[in-house]
């Protein structure tokens, strides 16, 4: 795992969290998003734990390089909440999610093994926070995507299509389940389809598309 982050305390607090766990180890530290950028593709870290806001690059435009040029490294995002905006820009230039940075250790250390196993990281009172905040740069509800959206759209089945809203909407597998009457297990099913059908890498991504193309809304219950 790499952390970056441009106050030395901080790192230091994060490292010695991680440390604590017996499968975490930490390859590498940055201070700012160029040196990230530059040591997630000598290093080959899992994970990349990233500040937004740094001198110079930033967090946002790092995790967009980070993306392009080491796929196979994911990233996740540290913020607060007055840094909303800046997560969002994240989470488009690929990020596999956010936490805050008051996050417990045992919260820490779950969501990175989370993401490390292929799946993203989306608080869902957070997201629905930080997608409300965002109203005014999402589409209108009577938008339409372009030809080519509607055509990955339209590949999904009634089903698929009805639990990326709820994705979108904040709930997690389990509380779909709930929901909908499905086994969680089929939930996941489903969802592994979405993301295939749409080209998605992984559920935040899935957020942001169901955003960005109005097939939801900020500030829409589920």
């Amino acid at each position: 795992m790499l952390l970056v982050d441009d106050q030395p305390l901080l790192r230091a607090g994060f490292r010695m969290v991680l440390e604590e766990e017996p499968d975490l180890s930490i390859v590498g530290e940055a201070e700012d998003g160029a040196e990230a950028v530059r040591l997630t593709a000598e290093l080959a870290p899992d994970i990349v734990l990233m500040d937004i806001r740094m001198p110079g690059m930033d967090g946002v435009e790092a995790t967009r390089r980070i993306v392009e040029q080491s796929p196979e490294s994911r990233v996740l995002v540290l913020t607060t909440f007055d840094l909303d905006e800046y997560v969002f820009s994240a989470l488009r230039a690929g990020a596999s999610g956010f936490l805050l940075k008051d996050v417990l250790p045992a919260e820490l250390a779950r969501a990175i093994h989370a993401v490390a196993n292929g799946d993203a990281v989306v608080a869902p009172s957070v997201t629905r926070r930080l997608l409300d905040n965002f109203l005014p740069h999402l589409p209108s509800p009577g938008h339409r995507p372009d030809a080519s959206i509607d055509a990955r759209l339209s590949s999904l089945t009634d089903r698929e299509r009805e639990i990326l809203i709820e994705v979108a909407g904040g709930l997690s597998n389990a509380e779909i389940a709930n929901k909908l009457f499905l086994a969680e297990a089929t939930v996941k099913t489903h969802m592994g389809r979405v993301l295939s059908k749409l080209g998605l890498r992984d559920r935040v991504q899935a957020v942001v598309y169901a955003y960005e193309i109005g097939l939801v809304r900020a500030g829409q219950g589920t």
